[in-house]
């Protein structure tokens, strides 16, 4: 009589095939972003996410609206109090219920920038976080620009550096006989060095990674005691297996 294949080496045929497609769509999609910087964010650090927090809400949320977040729910995952996100964050006069709408009329926003800018509650999802960080650390000045300001990562942004203050101003150099940039030089100094500003830019990109999608982190906690389920089914299923076909020759 010929011997079924086990089930344990069917159960690790299908994983590795699994871990397999994963690896690879993980890699297509790091070739796709093609030398953006590395955001290194961590959703799991309440920490980042606070100070990011703090940074949207008192240099973002002017103009940009995060429509599918609440403040009772950001103040529950960031671990913040009522009301410390209503002194704190809230700058608009919503309930600790409400959802973060930007307080800039949309009339003005068209005169300003030509268009309304967008909500930021699924940015992330989007463009990754590696863009998002690249795009806040690549702003330079450019007089033939409307706003004075452009951007090595999406060029000609309607949009002027929100974090300038922080950061200083950047010029571009551009390659020999091209318009294409080089590098950026740091002309002027901000208030935070080099490094101080790229963390900051790090928890802003974090905050917005974790608004675009809140629920990570529940998964996150959750996911061990999935795991923990999912071996100890496993291991069940080989010793039912065992007894199954102890018989078998």
């Amino acid at each position: 009589m010929t011997k079924r294949p086990s089930l344990m080496k069917k159960t690790i045929s299908s994983l590795a095939l699994a871990l397999g497609l994963l690896v690879g769509t993980t890699s297509a999609m790091a070739s796709e972003e093609g030398g953006l910087p590395s955001a290194g964010t961590n959703v799991r650090d309440q920490a980042s996410l606070q100070r990011g927090a703090k940074l949207f809400f008192n240099y973002c949320v002017g103009c940009h609206s995060l429509k599918y977040a609440r403040y009772s729910r950001i103040a529950e995952d960031l671990g913040l109090s009522e009301d410390e996100v209503m002194k704190n964050l809230n700058f608009t006069g919503a309930k600790f219920g409400d959802v973060v709408i930007s307080h800039m009329p949309e009339d003005s926003a068209q005169q300003f920038f030509g268009k309304a800018p967008p909500d930021l509650s699924l940015e992330v999802r989007a463009k990754t976080a590696d863009w998002v960080y690249g795009y806040l650390n690549s702003f330079y000045l450019d007089p033939t620009r409307p706003v004075g300001w452009n951007n090595a990562v999406f060029a000609n942004a309607s949009m002027p550096n929100p974090l300038w203050e922080l950061q200083g101003l950047q010029t571009a150099v551009k390659k020999e006989g091209g318009d294409e940039v080089e590098k950026l030089e740091l002309t002027q100094p901000g208030k935070l060095t080099p490094a101080q500003y790229q963390q900051a830019t790090r928890d802003l990109t974090a905050f917005l990674e974790y608004v675009a999608e809140p629920a990570a982190l529940q998964r996150q906690r959750y996911g061990i005691w999935v795991l923990l389920f999912l071996a100890g089914f496993t291991f069940l299923a080989y010793l039912l297996k065992k007894e199954y076909w102890k018989d078998v020759h």
